[in-house]
C-alpha cells in the first residue's frame, strides 16, 4: 500500500507540476514614437526563442499570452531602432515602449517602409499597405503627393484615364470601393473632378488597401477597402509642417493641450491656380480647400478618446452663370477602453456627409443633392492566447438620400421647386474574425458577418403593372419605360424591403519554409448601396440610390490563392496571386437612358451579372539606396445582363444581347514600376513608368443618310478601345545640407510628368469636318508634359 500511495503521489505531483509548469501570463502595452508620443500600427513585439509574436493594432496596442519564463524581448519597426529587453513573465504584465528614430528626415513620418513588406505566415492576403514617405516621393502630376494616384501603381488597380474620379480593383466598378477616412465613409475621393484626391498625406498616419480576403469587420461594399488613419497628433512638442506647390499649398499644425496626456492636429490644403486665370482674360473659377482635424485625449492607462473630422470643397464656375460646389464632411468621436491586458474594444460615432449643389444662372435655378448617414460602430479584439485572437462586434448605419431639389436662383427665374423623393435606409451588422495559428505552418484567418439592410418609407413611391417599371416591345426590339398605373404613399414610418445575407469569411496561410508560404482565401460581400451613373468615369452629379423594391443588392464571391516569398531575409519580397470574382445583381443601363435628374430610375435599369479573374504579380526591394517594385496585372472584366421572361412567348434581348461584354474598365495588361534612388543626404531621385491597355469604348461601325443628315451607329457594348495609356514621370528632391544647422528644415522637389509628352487618350470623339465634308476622329488628351515644384518645409 505504501508504494501505491508514493505511486499516486508521484503522479500528482508530476500532474501539478505539469499544471503549474503550462501556466501561463499576459504581457500588453502600447507603443508609441518616442519623439510625438504618436501610437504605431504593426509594430512587432517578438519572442525569438518562441519562435512568437504579435503587431499592435490601428491604437498602438498588443497584448500576447506565454507560458512562466524569462525570455528575450524584441520590439521592432523599420526606420527605427530595435528595442531588446529580458523580461520575466511570473504575473500579467503592462509595459509601455517608445521607439524612436534611427535617422531624422524632413518627413516626420511615423510609418515607415517596414508596414510594406509582406507578413508570409499571416494568412491576410491580398492587402498593400504604403506608407507616406514612399506616397510623398511618387512623382505626380503637378507634384502634390496624392494617396489615390500612389495605389494605382499596385497591381490590380486602375482608373479611367487622367483626370478620372475614384479607381477600380480588380476589374470592380468605383462605387464598389468602401473609401474610409477614421471610420468615415468618403462618397467622393476625389478634388477637382479627379486631378487631386481628398486625402492630405502631411495628416495620414496609415493606409491600408484591401483587394480581398477582406476581414467580416468590413462590409457593404464589393471590390475593395481603402482604409486610412489619420495621425492623433504630437503631445510632446509644437509642430509644423507644410508645402508650397505649383497649384496648391498646404499647412500641418499639432502639438500638446496637456503634455504626455492630450493633444491636436489641424491641417489645410488651398489651390489657388484660379488666381491666375483673369492675368488671361479668363472670368472662370476652378480651386479646391480641405481642412483635417484631430483631438486626443488620454484619461488614463485603460481610457482613450478621440475627436476628429475632415471638411473639403470644390468649386468649378464659368462666369456667375455656372457654378458647381462638391465635398466632403465628416466627424467621428472616438473612445478606446481596455476592459483587461486581453480585451480591448473601441466605440465610435460617426457622421458623413456628400453634398453636391449647382447653380445654372442662365436658367434660372439651383440644384442641391447628396448623401448623408449615421454611424455606430462598436468594436472590440480579444487576445486569448498568443495562438488564437477573435474580433468582433456590431455596426449600424443609417441613410438619408437626396436625389436632389431644384429652385429658382432669382425672382425671374420662371423655375418652379421641385424636390425628388427623398429615400431612407438603414443597414445592420454584426461579424465575429478569428486569427488562428493552428500549428508552426498553418494559420487560418475564418468569420461570418450577418448584414441586414432595411429600405425604409419614403413619402411616395411609383406602382407598375405586373410590378415591372421596365417594358418591352418585341416588334422594336427596345426597353421602353412603363407609365405607373397609382403612385404610392408609404410614409416614412413603412418599410419597403428587407435583406438579410450571412457573408462568411476565410483565408489561410501555409509556411512552405522560413522564406516561403501559400495562401488562399474566400470572401462574400453584399452592397446595397448603388452609384447611378453611365460614365466611364463618375461625376459629382452621380447619385447613389439604395437597394429597394426594384433594385437588388449586389452579392460578391471571390476566389484567390497565391504564392509568397521573402527573398534575402525581405530585402526583396515577392507576390503573385490568382483570382476569381463573381458578382451577382450588378445594375446595367438600357439604351438612351436618362439618368440627371430622374425620379423613377427604376424605369431605366436592369439587374445582371458581373466576372472579374486575373493574374498579379508584385516584386518590391524594401532595403538598401535603391527600393521600388514592378507590378503587373494580367486580367479580364466582364458583365452581362441577359433578357428576362416576364411575358409567355415575348424573348427580350437583355442588355448587348444578353452576350458578355467587356466592362468599361476592362484593361488586361497593367504594368507599372515605381523606383527611389537616395545618392547622398542632399539628392534623391524617383521614377515611375506605367503602361495600361486602352480602356474599352464605342466607335461607330456605320453610317446612315436621314433627311440629308449623316447618322452614326453603333455597334454592340464596348468592342473597340482607346490606344494604349503609357507615360513617364521623374521627379528630383534637394535636401540643403545647411538643414542640420536650422530649426526650419525645407527641401524642394522638381518633378515632370509624363516626360516624353506622350498625348495619351482621354476620348475619341467622331465629327463631320466643316471644310471638307468627311468624317473625321478627334483624340482628346488631357495632359502633355507637366514640370512642377515644390517647396516641403517642417519646424
Amino acid at each position: 500500500m505504501t508504494g501505491i500511495r508514493q505511486g499516486v503521489l508521484a503522479v500528482c505531483l508530476l500532474f501539478f507540476s505539469a499544471g503549474v509548469a503550462q501556466e501561463k501570463f499576459t504581457l500588453s502595452g502600447t507603443i508609441s514614437e518616442e519623439s510625438s508620443n504618436e501610437t504605431l500600427i504593426g509594430v512587432t513585439v517578438a519572442f525569438p526563442e518562441l519562435s512568437t509574436g504579435v503587431t499592435t493594432n490601428e491604437y498602438g496596442f498588443y497584448s500576447i499570452t506565454l507560458p512562466e519564463g524569462t525570455y528575450q524581448l524584441v520590439v521592432s519597426y523599420l526606420g527605427y531602432g530595435d528595442l531588446r529587453r529580458s523580461i520575466t513573465l511570473d504575473k500579467n504584465l503592462k509595459l509601455d515602449f517608445s521607439l524612436s528614430e534611427e535617422a531624422q528626415e524632413l518627413e516626420e513620418v511615423v510609418v515607415t517602409q517596414n508596414v510594406e513588406k509582406m507578413d508570409i505566415r499571416k494568412p491576410q492576403m491580398s492587402v498593400n499597405t504604403l506608407s507616406v514617405g514612399t506616397i510623398k516621393k511618387i512623382p505626380v502630376i503637378l507634384g502634390e503627393a496624392d494617396v489615390i494616384k500612389s495605389i494605382l501603381l499596385l497591381p490590380g488597380v486602375t482608373n479611367a484615364g487622367e483626370g478620372a474620379s475614384g479607381f477600380n480593383v480588380r476589374g470592380g466598378a468605383v462605387d464598389q470601393n468602401l473609401i474610409l477616412l477614421d471610420e468615415a465613409i468618403i462618397f467622393n475621393s476625389s478634388h477637382l473632378f479627379g486631378f487631386f484626391s481628398v486625402f492630405n498625406p502631411d495628416a495620414i498616419k496609415d493606409i491600408k488597401l484591401y483587394k480581398g480576403g477582406i476581414p467580416a469587420r468590413y462590409g457593404g461594399r464589393v471590390s475593395s477597402v481603402l482604409d486610412i488613419f489619420q495621425k492623433e497628433g504630437n503631445s510632446k512638442n509644437f509642430k509644423a509642417n507644410g508645402g508650397i506647390g505649383a497649384v496648391a499649398s498646404r499647412l500641418l499644425l499639432e502639438g500638446p493641450i496637456k503634455k504626455d496626456k492630450a493633444a491636436f492636429l489641424i491641417g489645410g490644403r488651398a489651390s489657388y491656380a484660379h488666381l491666375f486665370l483673369p492675368l488671361f482674360d479668363l472670368d472662370n473659377t476652378a480651386y479646391f480647400y480641405d481642412l483635417n482635424t484631430k483631438l486626443n485625449y488620454r484619461i488614463n492607462e485603460k481610457n482613450n478618446i478621440f475627436l476628429s473630422g475632415y471638411f473639403g470643397r470644390d468649386v468649378f464656375g464659368i462666369s456667375d452663370s455656372f457654378v458647381n460646389t462638391y465635398g466632403n464632411a465628416v466627424g467621428n468621436f472616438r473612445w478606446n477602453h481596455l476592459f483587461s491586458d486581453k480585451l480591448f474594444s473601441n466605440l465610435s460615432l460617426i457622421y458623413s456627409d456628400y453634398y453636391y449643389g449647382l447653380t445654372l444662372d442662365f436658367v434660372g435655378f439651383d440644384w442641391n443633392s447628396g448623401i448623408r448617414n449615421f454611424n455606430l460602430k462598436y468594436d472590440l479584439k480579444h487576445y486569448l492566447n498568443d495562438k488564437l485572437q477573435v474580433n468582433y462586434g456590431l455596426n449600424n448605419v443609417y441613410y438619408q438620400f437626396n436625389p436632389g431639389k431644384i429652385s429658382p436662383s432669382r425672382p425671374d427665374s420662371g423655375i418652379l421647386e421641385e424636390q425628388l423623393t427623398q429615400k431612407y435606409a438603414n443597414e445592420f451588422a454584426a461579424y465575429v474574425d478569428l486569427e488562428h495559428r493552428v500549428t508552426e505552418r498553418l494559420s487560418l484567418g475564418y468569420g461570418l458577418r450577418f448584414s441586414n439592410f432595411l429600405r425604409l418609407g419614403q413619402d411616395e413611391i411609383n406602382v407598375y403593372e405586373n410590378n415591372n417599371p421596365l417594358t418591352f416591345d418585341p416588334a422594336l426590339q427596345l426597353y421602353q419605360e412603363a407609365d405607373p398605373i397609382a403612385v404610392s404613399t408609404p410614409g416614412r414610418g413603412g418599410s419597403l424591403a428587407t435583406y438579410n445575407n450571412f457573408e462568411p469569411r476565410i483565408s489561410f496561410s501555409y509556411l512552405l519554409n522560413g522564406d516561403s508560404s501559400i495562401k488562399g482565401s474566400y470572401t462574400r460581400l453584399a452592397q446595397y448601396l448603388h452609384l447611378i451613373s453611365n460614365t466611364n468615369s463618375p461625376t459629382p452629379l452621380d447619385v447613389w440610390t439604395p437597394s429597394g423594391p426594384f433594385i437588388e443588392p449586389q452579392l460578391l464571391d471571390q476566389y484567390a490563392f497565391g504564392f509568397f516569398k521573402n527573398i534575402k531575409g525581405g530585402d526583396y519580397t515577392f507576390e503573385t496571386e490568382v483570382f476569381y470574382k463573381d458578382i451577382q445583381n450588378r445594375i446595367d443601363y438600357i439604351d438612351g437612358a436618362n439618368l440627371i435628374a430622374n425620379n423613377a430610375i427604376e424605369q431605366v435599369i436592369l439587374n445582371g451579372e458581373a466576372r472579374a479573374y486575373g493574374l498579379e504579380v508584385l516584386l518590391r526591394k524594401n532595403v538598401g539606396k535603391f527600393q521600388g517594385w514592378l507590378a503587373y496585372t494580367l486580367s479580364k472584366s466582364e458583365q452581362r445582363t441577359p433578357g428576362r421572361n416576364l411575358v409567355p412567348g415575348v424573348t427580350e434581348t437583355g442588355i448587348n444581347f444578353g452576350e458578355w461584354y467587356n466592362t468599361p474598365f476592362d484593361k488586361p495588361h497593367d504594368l507599372s514600376l515605381f523606383a527611389s534612388y537616395d545618392w547622398n543626404n542632399k539628392w534623391s531621385f524617383n521614377t515611375n513608368f506605367v503602361y495600361q491597355t486602352g480602356q474599352p469604348t464605342n466607335f461607330p461601325v456605320g453610317q446612315f443618310e436621314f433627311q440629308g443628315l449623316t447618322v452614326p451607329y453603333f455597334g454592340l457594348r464596348n468592342q473597340q478601345r482607346l490606344p494604349d495609356y503609357h507615360r513617364v514621370d521623374v521627379s528630383a528632391t534637394l535636401t540643403p545640407r545647411k538643414n542640420a544647422r536650422r530649426k526650419i528644415k525645407g527641401e524642394w522637389v522638381f518633378s515632370i510628368y509624363n516626360v516624353y509628352n506622350r498625348r495619351n487618350a482621354a476620348s475619341i470623339n467622331f465629327r463631320r469636318n466643316q471644310d471638307t465634308g468627311a468624317n473625321e476622329a478627334v483624340r482628346t488628351a488631357i495632359f502633355g508634359v507637366v514640370p512642377a515644384v515644390t517647396y516641403n518645409f517642417k519646424f
